[in-house]
């Protein structure tokens, strides 16, 4: 009888163990994967992932005060509106940059080592551009830039490209790109 109690007792504690344990192991193994601080997401920054500054972007192009959401700053300014007859697409993105904002009006300026750039929204025709430029026309960077840009930009414009990035220059150095832009 002894036997029998005392096997129905650990039975009883083995119920009970896993009723405690298994639970808090499993809160204690999700709680080892995420930071819990890490407050990315719906709710937190508006779009899952989206990057609180150019410095959470990987590749950036220029570098900001942690304060800075580059997305937000550049959803405040208005998108600069254009028409044009051209209807091929690499034309009509040399519209783009072309007109692209090149002051803290209509652009954000994204502030670089060796030079600063200009972010800003062209739309053509209709179809939305976010545009990458520098100050002017005579000053160059390397093209990897207008890649990167194009790899980042939903992290830049909060839009997600919709095409090929094009640019403004030769084939080692450019003043500016454009992508087409879905932000629907």
């Amino acid at each position: 009888m002894a036997c029998l109690y005392a096997s129905t007792n650990r039975s009883k504690m083995l119920a009970i163990m896993k009723k405690i344990l298994l639970p808090t192991i499993a809160v204690l193994a999700l709680a080892a994967c995420e930071d819990p601080y890490n407050r990315s997401g719906v709710g937190f920054t508006g779009i899952d992932g989206e990057p609180r500054s150019i410095s959470d972007v990987p590749g950036a192009v220029g570098v900001l005060p942690p304060a800075t959401n580059v997305p937000a700053e550049l959803a405040v300014l208005p998108a600069i509106q254009v028409t044009t007859d051209a209807t091929d697409p690499e034309k009509i993105a040399r519209v783009a940059i072309d007109n692209g904002g090149r002051s803290d009006t209509n652009a954000v300026v994204l502030t670089g080592s060796d030079t600063n750039m200009f972010l800003s929204t062209v739309a053509v025709n209709g179809t939305l551009f976010g545009v990458l430029q520098t100050e002017n026309s005579s000053t160059k960077v390397d093209n990897s830039v207008g890649a990167r840009f194009g790899q980042n930009a939903e992290q830049f414009t909060g839009c997600l490209p919709a095409g090929d990035v094009y640019r403004k220059g030769s084939s080692q150095r450019s003043s500016g790109f454009a992508v087409a832009l879905n932000c629907s």
